[in-house]
C-alpha cells in the first residue's frame, strides 16, 4: 500500500519556507508586499487624471492668459471711453449745426414767400425742394436774380448744410468704431472669466494633500527667485562701490592738480570733500529719486490689497492699474495698458534698475511690477492673490522702463 501513496507536495513545500532554499522566495514576497504597501499609500494616478505638475502648469497659463485678455480689457474700456466722449462732443456740435441750418432754411423760406407774393420767379423756392442743391446753385441764373442780403443768406444755407453733414458722417464712423470697441470690451470680459473660472476648477479637484505640494512647489519657487534677487542686489552693490571709489580717485586727482597749480589747497580741499562727481550724479538722479520715493511710498500703501482684474484703485488694483495709480501720486501720467506703459520713458538693463522703475514680464508684455531695489519688486500678481512683494525674478523679465 505504501507505493499508493502520494506525495505531499504542498504541504513539503510550506515547510519548506523555513529552510534556507525558500528564503529568497519570502525575501520578495515581503518585498511586493511593501512596495504594493507604498503604492497604496502614495496618491494613485487615475486614468484622464492631470498630475499636479500639470495642474500647476495649466493653472500659471490660465492666470497669465487672464492677464493678457484683462489688458485687451483696458485697452478696449479706454477706448470705449473716448470714443463714447468724441461721439457726444460730435453729436452736441451737430445738434447746434442743425439748430443754425433751421434758421438759415426759415430765412430762405420767407425769401421765397415774399417772391411768391409778388410775382416773381421762386428760384429760392426750387432750392429749397431741389433734391441736389448743389446742382442748382450751379445754374447762373438764380443767383442773378437774388439779392445781396438773399444770396448771404443761401450762402449761410449751404454752409451749414455741407457742415452738418460732414460731422453727421463723423459721428457715424465714430459710432461704428464705438460698437467695435463695446464688442471687443464685451469679449475680453468673457475670456477673463473663463480662464479664472477654469482656473479655479482645477484648483478646485485637488485634494488637501496636493494643495499642500503645490504650496511646497510655490514656495520653492519663490526662494530661488528670491536668491536670484540677492545676487542681482550682491552685484549692483558691488558697481556702485566700484563707482564710488572711482569718484573718490577722480576727485582726489583732480584735488592734487588743483593744489599744484594754485598753491591754495586749503580751500581747494575741503570743495573737493563734498565730491563735485557724487553731486554731479546725485543732482542728475535726484528728481527722479524724489518721484520714486512717491511712486515707491504709494506702492507700499496698497500691499494687501485684492487684484482685481480691471480695476486701477483705490480699493484693488491689477498690475497695470497699480503702477499707473503710483506714478500718478508722483504726478506723471502713464496709459492704462502694460502695452503703452512700456514704450513711455527710457529702458534700462536689469543690472542698472533702480527703485521706481516699470519692470515688464513675458514677452507679450503683459505684466507690470514696480522695482524697489535689491532685485524686488511690488506688483499685483493675478487673480486670487494680494498686492505684494516679490523678486523680479519670479516670471521671465521682458525689459525695464525709467518712466520719467
Amino acid at each position: 500500500m505504501a507505493s499508493h501513496r502520494k506525495a505531499r507536495p504542498t504541504a513539503t513545500r510550506i515547510a519548506g519556507l523555513r529552510t534556507s532554499p525558500a528564503l529568497g522566495l519570502t525575501t520578495a514576497a515581503l518585498t511586493s508586499v511593501a512596495l504594493l504597501s507604498q503604492t497604496a499609500n502614495a496618491a494613485p494616478a487615475q486614468p484622464g487624471r492631470p498630475s499636479l505638475e500639470e495642474v500647476q502648469k495649466r493653472v500659471d497659463d490660465l492666470f497669465h492668459q487672464a492677464e493678457v485678455a484683462t489688458e485687451k480689457y483696458n485697452a478696449s474700456k479706454e477706448r470705449t471711453a473716448t470714443q463714447r466722449q468724441r461721439v457726444n462732443g460730435l453729436l452736441d456740435d451737430v445738434a447746434k449745426r442743425a439748430e443754425k441750418l433751421n434758421e438759415a432754411r426759415n430765412e430762405l423760406g420767407s425769401f421765397a414767400a415774399a417772391q411768391y407774393r409778388t410775382g416773381g420767379i421762386s428760384g429760392t423756392a426750387t432750392l429749397l425742394l431741389a433734391k441736389d442743391p448743389q446742382q442748382y446753385f450751379a445754374q447762373d441764373h438764380l443767383m442773378s436774380q437774388l439779392t445781396e442780403r438773399q444770396k448771404k443768406a443761401v450762402d449761410d444755407y449751404q454752409t451749414a448744410q455741407l457742415a452738418t453733414a460732414k460731422k453727421r458722417t463723423e459721428a457715424a464712423g465714430i459710432l461704428e468704431s464705438l460698437t467695435t470697441s463695446q464688442n471687443e470690451l464685451r469679449t475680453s470680459k468673457q475670456d477673463v472669466q473663463q480662464k479664472l473660472t477654469e482656473a479655479r476648477r482645477l484648483l478646485s479637484t485637488l485634494t488637501a494633500e496636493e494643495k499642500a505640494r503645490l504650496a511646497a512647489i510655490e514656495k520653492k519657487k519663490q526662494e530661488v527667485a528670491r536668491q536670484k534677487a540677492a545676487e542681482l542686489a550682491r552685484r549692483q552693490a558691488a558697481e556702485e562701490a566700484a563707482a564710488a571709489k572711482k569718484r573718490q580717485q577722480e576727485e582726489a586727482a583732480k584735488s592734487s592738480d588743483a593744489q599744484a597749480s594754485s598753491g591754495t589747497g586749503a580751500d581747494t580741499s575741503a570743495g573737493s570733500s563734498t565730491g563735485t562727481g557724487t553731486s554731479t550724479s546725485a543732482g542728475s538722479s535726484t528728481g527722479y529719486a524724489a518721484k520714486a520715493a512717491k511712486v515707491i511710498d504709494f506702492a507700499r500703501a496698497q500691499m494687501g490689497k485684492p487684484y482685481v482684474w480691471g480695476a486701477s484703485g483705490p480699493d484693488s488694483y491689477d498690475c497695470s492699474g497699480l503702477t499707473q495709480a503710483a506714478w500718478k501720486s508722483a504726478g506723471i501720467s502713464l496709459p492704462r495698458t502694460t502695452w503703452d506703459q512700456v514704450g513711455v520713458g527710457t529702458t534700462v538693463p536689469v543690472s542698472e534698475a533702480q527703485p521706481g522703475d516699470l519692470v515688464f514680464f513675458y514677452d507679450d508684455i503683459s505684466h507690470v511690477g514696480i522695482y524697489i531695489g535689491d532685485g524686488m519688486m511690488i506688483h499685483a500678481p493675478h487673480s486670487g492673490a494680494n498686492v505684494r512683494e516679490e523678486s523680479i525674478y519670479y516670471m521671465p523679465i521682458h525689459s525695464v522702463v525709467r518712466p520719467a
